[in-house]
């Protein structure tokens, strides 16, 4: 299958043609069987620099170049832009099993695992191919091919060059990284939409991590297929996201599916996709997804690469990740520019804007890229993060405490003084137990009001609960949940109390 060779003029931005300069200059001063390391943020425009790095190299050199890709999708979106480019290309795809050598195309756009099989099968081989370039370089499946372009140039292109395997750094294969434009810039520039980041204490406690080292997808969906989970998940698309087109990134299948019918449930226009739907069945959820302008998607990490849907205004974390790759990739579904959309909305239920640090802040790449295991060794560990997490009470519920005229409560500092008095811990929760009630009655007509106020409190008691259990080092999931109950137990006592002494 060979993609028709039409060119049209294309229009480089400033900071695309001075990365073009420094990779070219690179070149020009290195042997030509270097092995180069290219990183742009998504939404940069990674494919548009390296079209015209293969055009420009076709030109220069009379040599042909290969693009490596890893999925589908991205092999027929490479192809297109490289006509775009003028470079006459062919598609290796399954139905391709040996090439004509009276070929004249320039270049070769090939899926890992299809050349990998032709180039061992010998039923092709790529004679005068100077310039090897890979799109998503971190990952692995790439390097198998290396040996096959001995005597060429490997340009890798990333967002994010740390590998997706922490025992094959990228160090070992490519001799230096140009980094590209950041993220804050391109924003600034305006390339790509501002993030506007919310997140929302979850306790990761039960997470396990695999041999990956992410968290595994039983334990997450453990997690995140509980009825609370779901709750909170619905909860923060109500209070900041309803009625935008949201993309919702989970961790394991049965996830997304619970995801998809609580949402279903509640009345909202929402889609489950994952590895499992066909091609066709794709194609038809993605059309409806970007024609429906409140339409919310649930799917599993298929739509983290190779896919651009400029009109998404919200993206949910609904997941927790240790991988700075997926972290910038989902964040990154939603950061492409519209005439009217300038920002995006971020919600994070995994504490990952926490463990990284926010999606456009200063990020120092080749520090990563040249020492990626004390990067990896200093990522903040949850129950570190989960301590010095602050909560604040949602603007819709503080309206509802309005007649009060103070609603906090320091469980740290309460501890602190009744530790120094040296009088017995537990006072901390009977002192947050009462100050919890008071505002309940004092914003109610009658106890069955005030009861229901309570109920809302939840997340805040929750936080109070682990406070106090940090304070006294007793942190276990068991304990945490006996000690929730009985506070509210007694709040709900409390309440009654209160109201039965107005009487």
């Amino acid at each position: 299958m060979s993609a028709q060779t039409e060119s049209t003029e294309k229009t480089l931005y400033d900071y695309q043609l001075e990365d073009l300069g420094k990779i070219f200059k690179c070149l020009e001063e290195s042997p030509d069987d270097i092995n180069l390391l290219y990183q742009l943020p998504t939404g940069g425009g990674k494919t548009v620099v390296f079209s015209e790095i293969a055009r420009r190299y076709i030109r220069q050199t009379g040599k042909k170049v290969v693009v490596l890709t890893h999925r589908i999708e991205l092999s027929l979106q490479t192809s297109r832009m490289l006509s775009g480019f003028g470079v006459n290309n062919k598609i290796i795809n399954s139905e391709v099993k040996e090439l004509d050598e009276s070929d004249d195309y320039e270049c070769y756009v090939a899926m890992v695992e299809t050349l990998n099989n032709r180039l061992q099968e010998k039923a092709i081989t790529l004679e005068g191919v100077g310039l090897v370039i890979i799109d998503e370089a971190h990952y692995n499946s790439f390097r198998k091919l290396f040996k096959y372009f001995e005597k060429s140039v490997i340009l890798g292109v990333t967002a994010t060059p740390l590998s997706s395997n922490i025992k094959l750094p990228m160090k070992d294969h490519y001799k230096k990284l140009i980094v590209g434009e950041s993220i804050a810039s391109l924003i600034e520039k305006k390339f790509l939409a501002k993030a506007n980041l919310y997140n929302y204490d979850v306790s990761l406690k039960s997470l396990k991590l695999g041999i990956s080292g992410d968290y595994t997808v039983k334990s997450s969906d453990a997690l995140y297929g509980n009825q609370q989970m779901l709750g909170k998940l619905v909860g923060a698309y109500e209070e900041l996201a309803k009625g935008t087109k949201t993309l919702i990134f989970n961790n394991g299948i049965s996830t997304s599916k619970y995801v998809y019918e609580t949402f279903k449930r509640a009345g909202y226009p929402i889609r489950h996709l994952d590895n499992k739907n066909s091609a066709s069945e794709r194609r038809e959820i993605l059309d409806w997804f970007a024609n429906t302008p409140d339409a919310i998607l649930t799917s599993v990490s298929i739509l983290t690469t190779g896919f651009d849907e400029p009109s998404v205004e919200t993206i949910i974390l609904n997941r927790a990740t240790r991988s700075l790759t997926l972290y910038f990739q989902m964040i990154g579904r939603g950061s492409r520019i519209l005439k009217d959309k300038e920002e995006f909305t971020v919600i994070d239920l995994g504490n990952n804007i926490a463990r990284f640090g926010p999606w456009d802040a200063p990020v120092d790449w080749q520090e990563i890229f040249h020492f990626p295991d004390f990067y990896l060794e200093n990522i903040r560990n949850d129950e570190e993060i989960e301590r010095e997490f602050v909560y604040e009470m949602p603007a819709e519920l503080r309206e509802k405490f309005g007649r009060s005229s103070d609603i906090d409560f320091d469980v740290k500092e309460e501890y602190k003084k009744i530790f120094a008095q040296g009088k017995k811990s537990k006072l901390v929760l009977e002192k947050s137990i009462e100050q919890h009630a008071r505002i309940c009655v004092e914003n109610s007509e009658d106890v069955f009001d005030a009861r229901i106020l309570a109920r809302e409190l939840r997340d805040e008691i929750e936080y109070r609960i682990k406070q106090y259990s940090y304070c006294i080092m007793n942190n276990t999931k068991n304990y945490r949940d006996w000690l929730q109950e009985d506070y509210e137990r007694r709040l709900r006592l409390k309440i009654s109390q209160l109201f039965a002494a107005r009487m």
